[in-house]
């Protein structure tokens, strides 16, 4: 089985998030937010105790409460060319997750992408930048559970600086990382670089 986490996959994916180019879209009637340094990992924050991971399950919901996002979840794999496949654009409440890596609440690294705009508008992850250190991200599993995160970080990277060991590297505990396109804009190549958002697991219920 292929993780994200792991650092050939890393590379591969990197195509696909990095650059942003699976979620080129344009249209959107004002720039998305982007997060402010205070909302980055500090070097001298100690990493907060996590609770214990849950068993694998396929997750099919996640909640953002604070940023007003309730979306369905569609399982992504891998284009040809080894990138990350994306939700559909026509769909714009619709995130995925990397389903042949980590389930959210399993220990590693698990992945949400979403598109942050389409050429009707803002789309389900466009307000993923004004997300905060400390709010919630909830991920609904198909074993009836609820997996409940709580936000590190709101990181934004240019595509040539994006750090995919970083990003997508494995974990010794549940993490969760939740991305979208960000940074500048240009409509002949898209958005250059990507909003992640950095969760670790806090509880389930």
């Amino acid at each position: 089985m292929h993780r994200v986490g792991d650092i050939a996959m890393a590379a591969v994916t990197l195509v696909a998030l990095g650059a942003g180019a699976w979620l080129l879209v344009c249209g959107a009637p004002h720039a998305p937010p982007q997060p402010s340094a205070a909302e980055a990992r500090a070097a001298r924050d100690a990493e907060p105790p996590a609770a214990p991971a849950l068993p694998p399950s396929p997750p099919d919901r996640i909640r953002i409460p604070a940023i007003r996002v309730d979306a369905p979840l569609v399982g992504l794999g891998l284009t040809p060319s080894g990138g990350l496949d994306a939700p559909p654009a026509a769909e714009p409440n619709l995130a995925g997750w990397y389903q042949a890596g980590t389930t959210p609440g399993e220990t590693g690294t698990a992945i949400v992408a979403g598109h942050v705009d389409n050429a009707d508008g803002p789309a389900v992850f466009y307000r993923l930048g004004a997300l905060r250190k400390g709010s919630t991200v909830e991920v609904g599993r198909r074993d009836g559970g609820v997996a409940v995160f709580t936000v590190d970080a709101v990181e934004v990277y240019a595509a040539r600086h994006f750090p995919d060991e970083r990003v997508y590297g494995a974990a010794r505990r549940p993490e969760l990382r939740v991305i979208t396109c960000g940074g500048g804009y240009s409509r002949s190549t898209g958005y250059q670089g990507n909003v992640v958002v950095f969760a670790h697991l806090t509880g389930s219920r």
